[in-house]
């Protein structure tokens, strides 16, 4: 099937950007902190276990924690030091999570095996997935989930096209952005290597039209290094970057309800994880740092950084000046989909993209009045789901209804409860309906 340019999604809205903020902030290397916590969660999946004992000395590089399963990624020191204690921090997805401490010693010593390969072009399939799942990648649009299961699909699962998602729909959030304006050939080489390694025949990105410049730099690039690779110029309408949508718009295919993307031939990958891919496989480089747009009315300073993994919030905001007297609320990710903190010594993760700090007045929650069926909420689903019954389905516990009404099917893109004039958190009520739905198949299987 051919590429079109002109095709977009059903449903969608179009919520304030607030993405000149830092959209013409350059990416500035956030200095390593005093000590870094190295979650052994931070991909979808079985966690990590560690393999380092209190007292051992890293290099940055070195592995902390092994695979516990096949769905699962090693993590590395971010900073060279000594080992300081393995023990329950706390995590930006709420609670304490085993992690990995250490002290940095202010060397920057990496490990030595690091450099690049001339010859990692002649690299095998499995050569290269062994160089991916090593370097602990996982996806870094938000969703990690470990590189190398979306790069080994079953053989029944025929792989045609290879999309790059630039789309960086989310309100404020600008790191992808300049990551494609700033290293135009590392997303292109990864790139290179993911369709190699997927056997693909077509390949695509797709960028969203209110980001010209980086479409621009990334179709000069890929002419310069003669590549068969084509970028598309988005409507700017959120969850432009949600991956069903983003397939709709570029190929118009529409992957099936609790279906994959590989099901319908195609795979999707963030251009910052063909980033880190190139060095990857490149350079045997580990995933050690990502960049991280920190911004909102309630940073003094905001910036794009380039932050080591584990760097604790509260180190990352006073490399931005610190927190405006009016400060409310923290988010790690974008308005829409992120989520609340409620500790800043939780660590940037892999699947940092951003921390958005609200003021008190943004923050306040207006109350919730009763739905007057207007229907908004249907209009702005992208996945044509009735996002009103299935809040009233889970408020009353009628969750063989919510499963009957497609409730996992929803992206959790929270485009209804923007749009409902009521007020309604139905984020909320279908999340929890989500969970309710799976723990019932789980006790059923």
């Amino acid at each position: 099937m051919g590429f079109m340019s002109s095709k977009s999604f059903s449903g969608g809205i179009h919520p304030p950007a607030s993405k000149k903020i830092t959209e013409s902030s350059s990416i500035v290397k956030c200095p390593a902190p005093p000590a870094v916590i190295i979650p052994m969660q931070q991909h979808i999946g079985a966690p990590a276990k560690p393999i380092v004992a209190a007292g051992d000395a890293v290099r940055i590089g070195d592995p902390v924690s092994e695979s516990g399963g096949f769905v699962s990624v090693p993590s590395h020191a971010s900073v060279s030091g000594t080992v300081s204690a393995i023990e329950a921090r706390p995590h930006p997805l709420g609670g304490k999570v085993l992690s990995v401490v250490i002290e940095n010693d202010g060397q920057e010593k990496w490990r030595d095996d690091i450099g690049f390969d001339a010859k990692y072009a002649e690299l095998s399939r499995k050569e290269i997935i062994n160089r991916i799942q090593a370097a602990g990648l996982a996806g870094m649009g938000g969703a990690t989930f470990p590189t190398h299961v979306k790069l080994s699909p079953p053989p029944d699962k025929k792989i045609d096209t290879l999309i790059l998602n630039g789309a960086e729909c989310e309100p404020y959030l600008t790191a992808d952005h300049r990551l494609m304006l700033e290293e135009p050939e590392r997303i292109i080489r990864g790139m290179e290597i993911l369709f190699k390694v997927l056997g693909a025949k077509s390949g695509a990105i797709g960028i969203e039209s209110n980001k010209m410049d980086a479409i621009k730099v990334l179709r000069q690039k890929i002419a310069e290094l003669n590549l068969p690779f084509k970028v598309y110029a988005l409507h700017v309408k959120y969850p432009q970057g949600a991956e069903k949508q983003l397939i709709k718009a570029i190929i118009n295919r529409r992957v099936p309800a609790g279906g994959l993307p590989m099901d319908i031939g195609c795979v999707v990958h963030n251009v910052g994880t063909a980033a880190a891919v190139y060095d990857a496989v490149a350079y045997r480089r580990p995933l050690v740092e990502r960049v991280v747009t920190i911004t909102g009315a309630g940073i003094k300073s905001p910036k794009n950084l380039q932050v080591p993994i584990g760097t604790p919030f509260s180190h990352v905001f006073n490399q931005c000046n610190g927190l405006t007297q009016d400060a409310g609320k923290i988010i790690m990710g974008g308005p829409m989909m992120g989520l609340a903190q409620s500790d800043i010594e939780a660590p940037v993760i892999k699947g940092t993209s951003g921390l958005l700090v609200l003021t008190e007045k943004q923050s306040r929650r207006k109350q919730e009045l009763p739905c007057i069926s207007c229907a908004h909420c249907v209009d702005a689903c992208p996945m044509g789901l009735l996002p009103k019954m299935l809040g009233q389905f889970v408020k009353h516990e009628r969750f063989d209804d919510a499963e009957s009404y497609h409730v996992l099917d929803c992206i959790e893109c929270g485009s209804c409860a923007f749009v409902c004039p009521a007020n309604i958190n139905l984020v909320h009520w279908i999340k929890n309906g989500k969970l309710r739905v799976m723990q019932k198949r789980k006790k059923a299987n």
